[in-house]
């Protein structure tokens, strides 16, 4: 059957594509990411496209607001290409540039250690040697004698070098009278010569590494000069497999249950990081053949998804892992565009939901000799975190849903252009002013923006301790929806879509869930534990959507426990930053893989006190209002 041409506006990017391909497929072979929360199962509504020309087949409506249908609107992903068409894509149905934490904010030494106990030593880096020739009767081989030089600097016995190397070799060693520089990679209990110049030409070579973190809805990279350790470069964007879906659920039942889902994932997340890096080769004048070595940070599915290793039983009860610790690949093996000989490696994962980013978290804040007990939590769909000291550390993962990201929110979003991050609401006349991310016309309201604005509404008397709206108020921002009461927080004459921006009751629902999840997992864990809240002496707060995170308001409407707000840090993005040390530092990768098997899981689904705490949390800030003594606005 001859392929049909689908045309998207208004980027006029055509592709040709089989009759019967989902728009919402049709726009990913475009280079086009649309939303969609869901992962293309129709309930998420949120990848509307309009059929400007031609004829689609829709399978069925999925969750499409009547507003929507009457602006001839349609679900990409429930779309089915017939003829010829031309779509086109309204903004709020891109997955476009969006705020991204890298490494700008650095540890306060004060509270939370230093990694002053790592000493740089590049897991590759750059050696001169000056070998003894070989005479009759000192004959040992080349291979062999190069071995002995390096042992004398490396520190290690298991050293190997690869057949294209080792073939090189011996025009090498006599080019320039026994002198040679070597570039040698070295992970664990073993070395390899990676690659070999003639002479003492250190100052020649160039070396580079990359650190990655690898989150479920964002990727950062930087770019590290290896002979230095200094950073050359960072960069950052959102993870393409969004559209496969928000949380990791999602993306777990695409890679297994969808013909070609795996290879569709693992694609998506090489392309973002590719896409990446040549833009930082770019910038920085580098060759990519110089990039020898990766240290990749992510959470446990995501770590499965890049190294194209089936996540499936991690959603399956008793929740395993394909594998903890994984082995270093190269750089070809996985289609990164640096040398193909480069070595990548992932930090090891401690459970089914607890993954490397954690534990790169937990290195880069020494919080494994620590004396005080500390508190470290990822606040995302997960909700991963870390509890203890030098002495012990216990894990849990609470999910907490895609809510803090924006999914499941009529008009929830990331951090992007146009999201709004803050509200004031006149307690008087109900009036509203937001602040959005990049000070223009609002698109929708990202997870802080969220959090800030269920504390917001709380403070006003708009909604009750249970998330209901106050339908009695004299106000015209409350008003019955198509899917109930609802909160006009922007009218569409000052948004960038025309739309009245709202929030309902059933989108409170969701965020109450979210944060009774995080909040119940922490409770477990100190239950777990024989602790209490006061006795946390910190507790250290990671991740994108954490730095964004006013303290205040999170304690207000229950998410975190009701301690001091001095008691709490801002990280930055902590698993990058784990990366980038394990990077340039040996001693520090090595110490990561001890830690990755020193944490203690607690699996919240085994018995029943998380559901317990859970339930008890549904509420503002908690039933038991005597654990939030500070919220005293709360009735």
């Amino acid at each position: 059957m001859d392929k049909v041409t689908v045309l998207f506006t208004p980027d006029n990017v055509a592709v040709q594509v089989e009759p019967g391909t989902s728009l919402l497929q049709a726009a990913g072979l475009a280079g086009i990411s649309l939303v969609s929360s869901c992962g293309g199962d129709g309930t998420c509504g949120r990848c509307l496209v309009k059929v400007e020309d031609g004829h689609v087949r829709v399978a069925e409506t999925g969750n499409l607001s009547k507003k929507a249908k009457q602006s001839g609107l349609v679900l990409a992903c429930q779309s089915f290409v017939e003829s010829n068409v031309v779509i086109g894509i309204p903004s709020m149905s891109r997955l476009t540039e969006h705020q991204v934490l890298l490494d700008e904010n650095q540890l306060m030494e004060e509270d939370i250690g230093t990694d002053e106990g790592f000493f740089f030593r590049p897991l590759c880096r750059v050696v001169e040697l000056t070998l003894s020739p070989p005479t009759l009767a000192e004959n040992v081989a080349d291979w062999e004698r190069l071995q002995t030089a390096l042992r004398n600097v490396i520190d290690c016995s298991d050293i190997r070098i690869s057949l294209p190397v080792l073939r090189r070799l011996p025009e090498l060693l006599r080019t320039d009278d026994w002198r040679v520089t070597v570039i040698v990679a070295q992970m664990n209990d073993c070395a390899e010569v990676v690659d070999i110049a003639a002479g003492h030409v250190q100052k020649e070579l160039n070396l580079y590494g990359l650190a990655i973190d690898i989150g479920t809805t964002t990727v950062a990279i930087n770019l590290i000069d290896l002979k230095s350790g200094l950073p050359v470069g960072q960069k950052g964007s959102y993870n393409r497999q969004a559209s496969f879906g928000d949380d990791v659920i999602s993306r777990i039942i695409h890679a297994s249950e969808a013909s070609g889902g795996l290879p569709e994932l693992q694609s998506a997340v090489i392309s973002t990081i590719n896409d990446l890096v040549a833009e930082l080769l770019q910038l920085s004048n580098i060759d990519a053949h110089d990039v020898r070595m990766v240290t990749v940070a992510g959470n446990t599915t995501m770590t499965h998804l890049f190294l194209g290793l089936s996540p499936k039983y991690i959603r399956l009860e008793p929740y395993i892992p394909l594998a903890a610790s994984t082995p270093a690949v190269r750089a070809s093996e996985l289609g990164l565009n640096i040398n193909p000989a480069a070595y990548v490696v992932c930090f090891p994962s401690v459970a089914s939901y607890v993954g490397g980013d954690i534990v790169a978290g937990t290195l880069v804040t020494n919080l494994a000799q620590e004396e005080r007990i500390i508190l470290l939590i990822d606040i995302g769909t997960n909700g991963e975190m870390v509890l203890g000291n030098k002495d012990w550390l216990v894990t849990a993962a609470c999910s907490a849903g895609p809510a803090f990201e924006g999914g499941g929110i009529t008009f929830g979003m990331r951090a992007m252009k146009g999201a709004i991050d803050k509200i004031k609401v006149d307690p008087a006349t109900f009036d509203v002013q937001v602040s959005t991310v990049g000070r223009c016309k609002a698109q929708g309201i990202c997870g802080s923006g969220l959090i800030n604005c269920l504390a917001t509404l709380r403070a006003v008397g708009i909604i009750d301790r249970t998330g209901k709206l106050q339908t009695d108020l004299s106000t015209p921002r409350l008003r019955q929806g198509d899917d109930g009461w609802e909160f006009v927080l922007v009218y569409g004459n000052d948004t960038a879509h025309g739309r009245d921006i709202v929030i309902t009751e059933h989108d409170i629902k969701n965020l109450m869930r979210a944060k009774a999840a995080v909040y119940a997992g922490i409770r477990s864990m100190l239950q777990a534990v024989q602790l209490t809240e006061d006795m946390i002496d910190c507790v250290l707060i990671a991740g994108g959507f954490g730095n964004c995170l006013n303290i205040r308001d999170a304690i207000t409407i229950g998410l975190l426990p009701d301690l001091p707000t001095e008691k709490y840090r801002f990280i930055g993005n902590s698993s990058l930053k784990g990366a980038r040390l394990a990077l340039i530092s040996q001693q520090a990768w090595q110490e990561a893989q001890l830690l990755g098997s020193k944490m203690t899981y607690l699996e919240l689904s085994a018995g029943n006190e998380f559901m317990d705490e859970f339930m008890s949390a549904l509420f503002l800030p908690h039933t038991d209002m005597t654990r939030f003594p500070s919220v005293t606005n709360l009735k």
